[in-house]
């Protein structure tokens, strides 16, 4: 089985606006045992700026021990070199984040040069936007970079699948180089847990992208979750919302080895 994590490891950056703490501080030995726990031979662990800015050391650290069962999406600045990004692929990362949901759609305004070096090495960009920022946020979108949109495009909970957003989102199943990550929905979400408000835009996303452009994340170890959540209960979840057990072999282990490489 592969799934696709979210993994904050070790400490964060010395000038960072948020520390985590807690539960949210997580070593590679841990995460080994969470996924030795569920079954789980590869994660790709997704860089959080919230906390870590552009401070790569833990995952890179996270990749050199961690037996090729993981691969990376690094943060960079908007300039970073191709020789820079040159050397973290040869490290394991595979992609790199674009987190507006964070930093507004205004911080990659000018990230052309950034794009084409995406391009040219087969990086990914690794996509964060809420509400209607993907209307704004084109670039990745029309670069030729693959994309992979995090926690389902965190749209507005109380706008519903017409909202332009999500629209936009699910106008991207077209391109044949976007995935989407279904994870996280209690950010597009009103409800605790099960989250059911949240359930029709999974069913558009399995609709729209097929499981073949969908992989599945648990956002471990859960940084800034409003909320008490675990990880098994997040499997069970998933698997009652695609009981098709092809459909889940595919999101679950199909999609990602043939995305990520594992």
């Amino acid at each position: 089985m592969i799934l696709e994590g979210h993994a904050i490891l070790g400490h964060s950056a010395p000038d960072t606006f948020y520390r985590p703490s807690g539960h949210e501080v997580a070593t590679t030995k841990a995460l080994g045992h969470v996924m030795a726990a569920h079954g789980v031979e590869h994660a790709l662990i997704v860089g959080p700026n919230s906390g870590y800015g552009f401070y790569n050391r833990c995952l890179l650290d996270a990749l050199k021990h961690g037996a090729g069962k993981f691969k990376d999406l690094a943060v960079v600045r908007n300039d970073v070199s191709r020789d820079e990004l040159q050397t973290l692929q040869a490290k394991g990362v595979i992609g790199v984040t674009f987190n507006a949901a964070l930093f507004d759609t205004q911080a990659y305004v000018d990230t052309a040069p950034l794009l084409r070096h995406l391009h040219d090495l087969a990086l990914w960009a690794g996509v964060q936007v809420q509400h209607d920022q993907l209307v704004a946020l084109r670039p990745p979108e029309d670069s030729g970079v693959h994309v992979m949109i995090d926690r389902c495009g965190r749209p507005d909970p109380t706008a519903g699948v017409a909202q332009a957003g999500f629209q936009a989102l699910l106008k991207l199943a077209d391109s044949g180089r976007t995935v989407v990550k279904l994870s996280s929905l209690l950010k597009s979400s009103l409800r605790p847990f099960p989250h059911e408000d949240g359930w029709g835009y999974v069913q558009a996303l399995l609709e729209a992208f097929t499981p073949a452009s969908l992989v599945w994340g648990s956002d471990w170890p859960f940084l800034r979750a409003p909320e008490r959540v675990d990880y098994g209960p997040l499997l069970d979840l998933f698997a009652s919302l695609v009981p098709d057990r092809e459909a889940r072999r595919a999101i679950l282990w199909d999609t990602p080895r043939r995305c990520f490489g594992f």
